[in-house]
């Protein structure tokens, strides 16, 4: 006996998921991407490669296992160190899949040198602390103020950094005092100097803003500025700080610590600097806005008051005036007072004649000619009119006698009743039913012995 091998399999053909290679790995890709964050890989370069695109291709070893990766040129364009086979590199990554091939391999987001990389973890860890704690929360970081007294610049008193601070502050606000607090800005000693200028600076309260800065370098370079109590002494600064610590890729724990950070030393300076040119044109516009609106208010006013005193009059005008209104209100009272006079009069006139025409004596003389009349006409049309109503009355009985139920019986008719209803038709009696039957002289009583309805009613 065969066996099918679909049920051998646990599953009938018709509902097997076949896949494509195609398909198969990048479905493989979606689960490797979904399943893993970027991770942070510490391993030693081998099978480097550069092809004519920029984008570098390589090995990531150690002792025991490897596996390939790959850096595109936009990422590899920011590297500080050229890369080497044998390096020992600590990489930030995202795990793929190659679907062309259906090769396992690593995409690279950053790479330094290993000893950067211990420390590069620490900077991590160190800024993840901060962050917990609230260090850098945007509600706690205050505005540079607009226009300040005096701008306060904590650096190395002898370095690039300065000058170009200086450069930028002279042509923008050459009128605004800069005052420098000298600090070491790298090595064992820059933390705790680069705290005590701050301190002072607080203490002092002579500045408006101040600018912590350093030039470029390595994280091992910037180091004194991912200080812990530094950037906590930033953070607690009573004068808003902009921190300004090497290029603009390089980060350290004072950028995020402070109220503002700039991208570079100089850009700090083009921050709290304000452009006294700007600030000149703008005073200029608003001088000569304030002149035209101070012109134009003077104006008003001026019409204003030539209106009022247009409008205001001697009090001899206004009593004189106010003396012909009270003389047209007394010629307009006098007018009206004779108007209601001869009003009055033509009432009681009317009234009068009224009265007069409902006097008794002249009232019971019309009422008795009135009377005369309708005797006259009585007397004369009462006879003919009597006969004429009498041969009415006449004919309007024998039309009733006619119409009467009583004279259609005396012409040989009866009415047949059944109960108190009268008889119509032969369908609303039966056999055994008693009638009673009206005729002109009288009624009888009578039983249905049978009913014969008519067959043709025509």
């Amino acid at each position: 006996m065969s066996i099918d091998p679909d049920i051998l399999a646990g599953h009938p053909t018709a509902e097997r998921r076949v896949y494509t290679v195609s398909r198969l790995n990048l479905e493989a890709q979606g689960l490797l991407e979904g399943s893993f964050p970027l991770i942070w890989l510490e391993a030693e370069l081998s099978n480097l490669s550069r092809p004519a695109s920029g984008h570098l291709y390589f090995s990531l070893k150690d002792d025991r296992a490897q596996v390939t990766a790959a850096m595109f040129r936009n990422r590899n364009q920011m590297l500080r160190f050229t890369p080497r086979n044998g390096q020992q590199v600590l990489v930030r990554a995202r795990i793929t899949l190659y679907v062309p091939r259906g090769s396992f391999q690593l995409v690279v987001e950053h790479m330094e040198e290993a000893g950067e990389g211990r420390l590069r973890q620490q900077f991590e860890a160190l800024k993840e602390k901060l962050r917990a704690e609230g260090l850098f929360e945007s509600d706690r970081k205050r505005p540079l103020p607009a226009l300040p007294r005096q701008i306060g610049v904590i650096t190395s008193p002898s370095g690039a950094v300065i000058r170009d601070i200086l450069h930028v502050l002279k042509r923008r606000c050459p009128q605004i005092p800069v005052l420098i607090y000298p600090a070491a800005v790298q090595g064992r000693d820059a933390p705790a100097q680069l705290r005590a200028a701050l301190a002072l600076a607080n203490a002092r309260q002579e500045c408006d803003v101040l600018i912590l800065a350093r030039g470029g370098g390595s994280l091992e370079d910037l180091w004194a500025f991912n200080d812990e109590q530094l950037a906590r002494d930033v953070a607690a600064s009573g004068i808003p700080v902009v921190s300004a610590v090497g290029h603009e890729v390089d980060t350290g724990l004072t950028d995020f610590a402070a109220d503002m950070r700039a991208p570079t030393p100089s850009a700090a300076a083009e921050l709290v600097g304000p452009d006294l040119t700007l600030f000149t044109d703008r005073l200029k516009v608003a001088q000569r806005r304030l002149a035209r609106q101070v012109q134009l208010h003077l104006l008003q006013q001026a019409e204003r008051l030539t209106a009022v005193r247009r409008r205001l009059r001697h009090p001899r005008e206004r009593l004189e005036q106010h003396a012909q209104q009270l003389d047209e209100l007394d010629a307009r009272l006098q007018r009206q007072m004779r108007h209601q006079l001869a009003l009055a009069g033509q009432q009681a006139h009317q009234l009068s004649r009224r009265l007069q025409a409902q006097n008794p004596s002249a009232l019971l003389a019309r009422r008795q000619q009135t009377l005369d009349a309708l005797a006259r006409r009585l007397v004369l049309p009462a006879p003919r009119q009597l006969k004429q109503t009498q041969r009415e009355l006449a004919q309007l009985g024998q039309r009733l006698h006619t119409a009467s139920p009583l004279a259609t019986l005396g012409r040989g008719y009866s009415i047949s009743f059944v109960g108190d209803t009268a008889l119509r038709s032969v369908a609303a009696v039966q056999s055994g039913d008693r009638l009673r039957t009206r005729l002109a002289d009288g009624e009888m009583e009578s039983e249905v012995l049978a009913v014969h309805p008519t067959q043709d009613p025509r």
